[in-house]
């Protein structure tokens, strides 16, 4: 009878310990689903049967009438934003009360790559963007171009012997090597030549950044569970060794001084020179309520994980950015003629040759961009933390520090209340005065505020660029037997990837129609 009643007693601990966060929500008149114990509201992720952007998107649409939905992930409360104006109070209006990503789940980060621009938080990450905005001023960027230039001429060289050859290619892979060359060329100064070479080391690093093996993906979900337990279990350690390692020797080669190569390690070495960096605090306050200064050195690691950001967040996002947009195209000829059209045009205008100014007047490619960022960000939510108690005005509702806030990018992207007939690849959308351009906070796949993308227009120039070289070149068609529909990757977190890739037929056009 003892025993039995240990047993029970043991058992009611276990509840409550694996559900000891999870009347959050109730208590505050939230809209959610009953969570289940341990794994919360996020088991379909946790069973890899959808990604975490999936399951919010799912969310999203269960609850067509709210502004905000609890979630609990593992368990953790987390709120997910429905309504446009409270996305902008979160990422502009009162950013000061939003400010971290939340991505690092402890102070002490314990993976030196997760000090990178994007993961960065706190003073860390206010000191590094007031360093480097200034490298990505247009002038930074025109200078920039001749080395797009040349990976866009390989790129258009390698459609166009495939499209002879009549044989397929995943475009995923396809368009992952040409952001593997430009990035080897604007950020590293290196000739990658991922585009003929399959075992370009750069390309291997890219494929060993982006692979997520199932043990690391279970690793994660441990992580969100018990995160104090595994909090110095690190998830990129291989992927560190490698960077630093080749950072190192960058450096080493330049003899710590910029080469005049105007790549990132030039821009990051331009940063240090100018020393060390000081700034206001957006943590800390003297007595007066006034902000104590910060400072920060750019040594050798931070430089590393500046540089892994540059390469993670530019390989993953152009290239999945890019080969969608293709993927779409090939499925919608009457639009890809009109691309092609325009591209026509304009190269005639610079004869045949791409430059900065002819990318910047293909606005209709641009369009046709945008709309397949729209209905496949590569980010496919934005997330901010709770740095203090804090209360939505609209709601009358209080959220503690610490808790995340989600919006939910895929869902509002494909939102009928903002975009006619969602699910439908229209480029029109993004014309001036077409529907796209009264959707401020609706359509946000660079981010907004702050914390926007700081490679926005370099990812943009680069992606348009390639593009532009393959579709004069050549007419995507959908491969014999591939998906309409691909399946997205359960596997990775705010990034988008599809499963399978995205094959597809080129097909050379001729010298007249490219002309």
């Amino acid at each position: 009878m003892l025993l039995t009643v240990v047993a029970l007693l043991a058992l009611l601990a276990l509840y409550r310990a694996a559900t000891r966060s999870h009347s959050y929500w109730a208590a505050r008149r939230v809209p959610h689903a009953r969570p289940l114990p341990l794994v919360g509201n996020n088991l379909p992720n946790f069973l890899m049967r959808k990604s975490i952007t999936e399951v919010l998107v799912d969310v999203y649409r269960a609850y067509p009438g709210e502004k905000v939905v609890g979630f609990y992930r593992a368990l953790r409360p987390e709120l997910i934003v429905r309504d446009p104006e409270i996305a902008k109070r979160i990422l502009t209006t009162d950013f000061a009360h939003f400010y971290p990503r939340g991505l690092n789940s402890h102070k002490k980060v314990v993976e030196p790559m997760f000090r990178g621009l994007f993961f960065a938080d706190g003073d860390l990450w206010r000191l590094l963007r007031q360093r480097m905005t200034p490298a990505f001023t247009s002038s930074k960027l025109r200078a920039m171009f001749p080395l797009v230039v040349a990976r866009a001429a390989a790129l258009g060289a390698r459609v166009r012997a495939a499209a002879a050859d009549g044989v397929e290619m995943d475009a995923r892979e396809l368009m992952a090597r040409f952001t593997t060359d430009f990035i080897g060329a604007c950020g590293f100064g290196l000739e990658a030549d991922s585009l003929n070479d399959e075992n370009s080391a750069f390309r291997k690093l890219g494929k060993k950044i982006f692979t997520i093996s199932n043990r690391h993906f279970v690793m994660g979900i441990l992580k969100h569970i018990f995160p104090e337990l595994l909090k110095n279990v690190k998830l990129l350690e291989d992927v560190e060794r490698d960077v630093i390692a080749l950072v190192r020797e960058i450096l080493r080669q330049r003899d710590y001084r910029p080469s005049g190569r105007n790549d990132f390690i030039d821009l990051l070495l331009e940063c240090r020179a100018k020393g060390l960096m000081v700034g206001e605090s957006i943590e800390r306050r003297k007595a007066d309520g006034t902000p104590e200064l910060a400072e920060l050195e750019l040594d050798d690691v931070l430089m590393a994980a500046q540089v892994f950001i540059f390469f993670a967040a530019g390989f993953e996002t152009s290239s999945s950015a890019t080969s969608f947009t293709l993927h779409q195209l090939a499925h919608h000829p009457h639009v890809q003629e009109k691309v092609q059209e325009e591209v026509d045009r304009v190269l005639a205008k610079y004869d045949n040759e791409l430059s900065y100014d002819a990318v910047k007047e293909m606005t209709y490619l641009e369009c046709a961009f945008k709309e397949g960022m729209r209905l496949f960000p590569s980010l496919g939510f934005l997330v901010r933390q709770c740095v203090g108690q804090y209360t939505f005005p609209e709601l009358a509702l209080t959220i503690d520090e610490g808790v995340q806030v989600f919006v939910p990018l895929q869902a509002l992207h494909t939102d009928p209340l903002y975009f006619a007939q969602p699910l439908e690849f229209r480029p029109e959308r993004f014309l001036p005065g077409g529907e796209a351009s009264s959707g401020k906070y609706v359509y946000l796949p660079f981010g907004a505020g702050p914390r926007a993308c700081i490679g926005e227009r370099l990812g943009m120039m680069q992606s348009l660029a390639g593009l532009a070289a393959v579709l004069s070149r050549s007419s995507v068609r959908p491969a014999a037997g591939a998906p309409r529909q691909p399946r997205v990757d359960p596997r990775l977190g705010i990034v988008q990837g599809v499963q399978g890739g995205l094959p597809l037929r080129f097909v050379p056009r001729s010298r007249s129609s490219s002309s």
